[in-house]
């Protein structure tokens, strides 16, 4: 018999009435668990917006418990703040922009508690609005290449696959979507939590990466579905998200690469990210060219702050050597040799 557990479902929202008008609903219907099993209980954290969000909570949503901040804190503080004020076993990081399914929580509930390794796990992400394809966000979980480029079962760079379950299995992952993240929230704290420093984006796979490191697994939970729309905050073309991108992945990099491989694969990567903004000014995007060159700025800037978490993961690893962490390069296989989709690798 499972043990009563608690689960806090939580959305972190700026300025997003419009999205919570539009997907809270399936979020309150469908976020249920037998009582003999355990509660869930729907969050919304407010990073201070300045819409009409709270008051569409209060007049809309009773059941919704609110955690409002003054002021916008960014995807990984703001996680982390409403933690604190959070008394569950698991909680899910859920983006605004999903629709989640009936019965949905469920699936990952039980993985989790019949798994106790297991510190972190997706549902099936699939695209809001093009139903049987993958999500480009988290698919059915992610990995990263030898230079730190991430990739899914179901999404390469800009290719996205249909779902024919051909990425069902139960398999080790390097990292879960935080569009719709489960975690064990006893190990999300002892292991730090979403690094701050990050503000958004790259935050949730330096969180599973530092899971691993420390002995814990990372999977993908078939039997839960969600939908997501993707994009809604920041589209991929914009260079704010470009910048954070670059930078929050080599300062991921930085505090988390094995000590005998550091310096080789930041030298490639800086070669590769120079190639990028080349490759983004031939195609007149300026902005992110701009945006990448200032993201190696920053990281430089940045990089004698971020020692001592490096130390840190250093010291409290397990073992160094994931083997989600493939040692071959994305790029190279996917501009070069013609490997489009995750079974081809």
């Amino acid at each position: 018999m499972l043990q009563f557990v608690k689960v806090a479902v939580v959305i972190l929202n700026w300025n997003g009435e419009q999205m919570l008008r539009d997907f809270l609903p399936s979020v309150v219907a469908h976020s249920v668990l037998p009582e003999a099993m355990g509660e869930a209980v729907v969050y919304v954290a407010d990073n201070g917006s300045t819409d009409g969000s709270l008051a569409l909570l209060a007049d809309a949503f009773p059941t919704v418990r609110t955690i409002v901040f003054d002021k916008n804190w960014g995807f990984a503080d703001g996680y982390n703040m409403a933690f604190d004020q959070i008394d569950a076993d698991y909680a899910v990081l859920l983006n605004s922009d999903v629709e989640v399914t009936d019965g949905w929580l469920l699936p990952l509930v039980e993985y989790m508690a019949a798994h106790p390794q297991v510190a972190a796990c997706q549902p099936k992400l699939m695209a809001y609005h093009e139903k049987d394809s993958f999500e480009y966000a988290g698919a059915m979980g992610g990995y990263i290449d030898r230079y730190g480029y991430p990739y899914c079962r179901g999404r390469i760079f800009d290719t996205v696959e249909k779902d024919h379950h051909q990425y069902d299995a139960d398999v080790p992952l390097l990292w879960a979507t935080g569009a719709c993240l489960m975690v064990r929230l006893p190990i999300y704290k002892e292991v730090g939590g979403l690094d701050g420093r990050f503000f958004a984006h790259m935050e949730e796979i330096d969180l599973c990466w530092r899971m691993r490191c420390r002995g814990y697994e990372v999977r993908s939970v078939a039997g839960s579905v969600v939908y997501h729309v993707g994009g809604a905050t920041l589209n991929a073309g914009n260079p704010r998200k470009t910048f954070l991108n670059f930078r929050n992945n080599l300062l991921m990099l930085y505090k988390n690469l094995p000590a005998e491989e550091l310096r080789g694969v930041m030298l490639m990567r800086g070669l590769l990210d120079y190639v990028a903004a080349a490759m983004f000014a031939l195609k007149g995007e300026w902005g992110s060219a701009k945006a990448v060159l200032r993201a190696r700025k920053e990281y430089r800037r940045l990089k004698a702050e971020f020692a001592a978490s490096r130390q840190e993961n250093m010291a409290k690893a397990v073992s160094m050597e994931v083997p989600e962490r493939t040692r071959f390069s994305i790029l190279w296989r996917y501009h070069l040799k013609g490997c489009k989709t995750f079974d081809k690798l």
